[in-house]
């Protein structure tokens, strides 16, 4: 997360946003939808902030400060996220035990991380301006981390500027949350985001584009898999000719369980439109088979299963046994929607 360009449906709000800086909070939390580019929102403003030369209010791209962010090296902004999401990005540190064995990244953002910040707020800065501590994704603060944080919050150091962001901000602390102004950043309009899709050379453009409910940058990710994921194909030939759940389970448990409880969502709401003759939203490649599970499913169940997701999906990020949630669900979600004795298919 090196650059500092806005997304297009981002810039008159940036704009507005970094208007007035002299009175700028201390603290700010960037959420909405995922995949609409709150990490990049967030990013591109602490390069802005730190920018020495700013173009009506976003960084020029040119000076020293915007060289520093773009080599990932300035001095004033510090990135506080879980070492499993600086993996993902290539910074993650050799961290291993006496042995040699390397220890499996954390998905946490860990107080450690949070006192490492206490020796850079007594620094001066180094071109004179702003300091920006850009922390993500919030919700994976745990407990301790996010107190500690709270604690600096409550007496923000000079000069600092923070930017939380989330997708659930109803998961933070309520009191970490009440420390920052939020600044919830809207789902772009479907012209908008088609158009960015097809400059990224996203084939099928609008059904990604549903499939990822809007998202543009989930569905740029999307379009490097299958239409359908190889998981769900497979979850549906079941539903539809029958068999054991076993070789779901398998699939499901290679999966983050978050992937999966965000398709089967997906999902869910498709057979819950196709039992009253609507359209897919989601996955109309599959609308063929959607509406033959429909057709023969017991609502109640469907309902029950749905709910039983949504909660799911609040343990997502700390699943206390992702094999055993994986055989449960590869269960349950077939158990739902088999055909109910009688109804013809």
């Amino acid at each position: 997360m090196t650059g500092f360009d806005f997304l297009p449906w981002q810039q008159a709000l940036a704009r507005d946003w970094l208007a007035d800086r002299d009175r700028f909070a201390h603290a700010w939390l960037v959420h909405g939808l995922p995949g609409i580019g709150q990490r990049t929102f967030a990013a591109a403003g602490a390069a802005s902030l730190l920018c020495e030369s700013p173009q009506s209010g976003l960084a020029c791209g040119q000076c020293q400060a915007c060289r520093w962010v773009r080599a990932g090296n300035h001095p004033d902004l510090r990135r506080i996220r879980p070492d499993a999401v600086a993996a993902l990005e290539g910074a993650a540190a050799e961290d291993g035990d006496e042995s040699g064995t390397k220890k499996q990244p954390s998905r946490d953002i860990r107080i450690e991380q949070i006192r490492s910040l206490l020796p850079w707020f007594n620094t001066a800065t180094h071109r004179g301006g702003w300091r920006v501590a850009l922390l993500y994704p919030a919700e994976s603060l745990n407990t301790i981390a996010a107190n500690a944080l709270l604690k600096i919050l409550e007496e923000p150091p000079a000069h600092t500027v923070f930017l939380l962001v989330a997708h659930a901000p109803d998961r933070l602390l309520p009191t970490l949350v009440s420390r920052c102004r939020r600044l919830p950043l809207p789902v772009p309009d479907t012209e908008q985001a088609l158009a960015w899709l097809q400059q990224h050379d996203v084939d099928h453009a609008a059904s990604r584009l549903a499939a990822a409910g809007g998202a543009p940058l989930l569905a740029l990710d999307q379009a490097r898999e299958p239409a359908t994921p190889a998981w769900l194909e497979l979850f549906l030939d079941l539903a539809i000719r029958g068999g054991a759940s076993a070789s779901l389970a398998d699939a499901l448990i290679a999966l983050e369980p978050a992937v999966w409880l965000d398709g089967f969502q997906r999902l869910w709401l498709d057979l819950s439109l196709a039992t009253h003759d609507l359209p897919a939203r989601y996955y109309p490649e599959q609308e063929a088979g959607i509406l033959r599970i429909a057709r023969t499913l017991d609502a109640g169940s469907l309902a029950q299963a749905g709910q039983w997701l949504q909660e799911q999906r609040r343990l997502a990020q700390h699943p206390l046994n992702p094999k055993l949630l994986g055989d449960h669900a590869a269960q349950r979600l077939l158990h739902a929607v088999r055909p109910v004795a009688g109804r013809p298919s």
